[in-house]
């Protein structure tokens, strides 16, 4: 298997075709199509399929695609570790952050790469939590934005900050009261409308609610942040986030958020990377600024119900 078939493979999933993907890369269409038989002979498997949209991963192409992407992104981080400046980094970074805690953070970051590393082009993914562990763990990004459940070990971590999270809801909501802090159980009263369990903020919170003897029965299940605002908005029940992903609709006075009385509901956000694939130059540059925008948000208050742990 050499390095050329991972390249030409993974363009033909790009394109969609084998035509296509000749031309982006330069050769021949018989050339093209040898190497990938090739490939699959070595395989044993189809790689892919035609179809009336075009040529299509089969399940194992579509495994074979997650690994080729991470081999080749390794080897070209390799190549860019050789040639980069310590005093001028350059090259792709990739970076994954979760939808809650992107709304902080990703565009103060972005503006503070372009700022002080312009040769470096920043890659920034929004994913769930589970996604972005996965994607760590096989080199496809170098960094993430975690949140801290005791299950990270594998993982070189780096604490960031630590968000409250409060009870939100519609400014004018059915589930609201004239409280100033909302205790655990009059929270848990209202249809909750929360991210599923794979996501990194549910299970701390189930976590919470058992400690305290409760339990949460009436959930709308909601991995979409943009439709989850939309629910809440709809007035179809309440939410326990952190304020970060809401910020704009809260400072609108769309949506209002409550301190929870009777537990301390919080998050933990640390940064990760892997433990047995080395940092670019780039890719520790960002590391650095990371933890530095996150500080400076912190200090200034823009992050929102968050404490600076650095």
């Amino acid at each position: 298997m050499e390095l050329r078939q991972l390249r030409y493979f993974v363009a033909i999933v790009d394109h969609g075709s084998l035509s296509r993907a000749a031309r982006v890369l330069h050769i021949v269409q018989p050339a093209l199509t040898q190497q990938l038989q090739q490939l699959e002979e070595e395989l044993g498997a189809a790689l892919l399929h035609r179809s009336a949209q075009g040529m299509l991963p089969t399940d194992a192409g579509k495994l074979f695609y997650e690994h080729a992407q991470a081999i080749l992104k390794q080897v070209g981080d390799a190549r860019s570790a050789v040639a980069q400046s310590a005093d001028k980094p350059t090259g792709t970074v990739a970076l994954g952050i979760p939808q809650s805690a992107s709304g902080a953070l990703a565009l103060p970051l972005l503006k503070a790469v372009r700022a002080h590393y312009p040769e470096i082009s920043l890659q920034m993914t929004e994913e769930l939590t589970g996604n972005l562990i996965e994607q760590l763990k096989s080199g496809r990004i170098n960094l993430a934005v975690l949140f801290d459940d005791g299950q990270l070990s594998g993982f070189a971590v780096k604490p960031m900050v630590e968000e409250e999270m409060m009870y939100i809801a519609r400014a004018d909501s059915q589930f609201i009261s004239k409280r100033k802090v909302i205790p655990l159980d009059k929270a848990l009263q209202a249809p909750l409308i929360l991210p599923g369990l794979q996501h990194g903020v549910r299970p701390r919170i189930e976590n919470i609610v058992r400690q305290a003897g409760l339990s949460i029965d009436n959930v709308i299940d909601i991995n979409s942040i943009a439709i989850l605002k939309s629910a809440l908005m709809a007035d179809m029940g309440a939410t326990i986030l952190p304020v970060a992903p809401l910020l704009s609709e809260i400072e609108r006075g769309e949506l209002r958020a409550w301190p929870i009385g009777g537990a301390k509901i919080v998050r933990s956000v640390v940064l990760c990377s892997s433990k047995n694939i080395p940092l670019t130059n780039a890719a520790g540059a960002v590391e650095r600024l990371v933890l530095e925008v996150a500080r400076e948000l912190c200090a200034s208050g823009r992050w929102l119900g968050a404490r600076n742990l650095m």
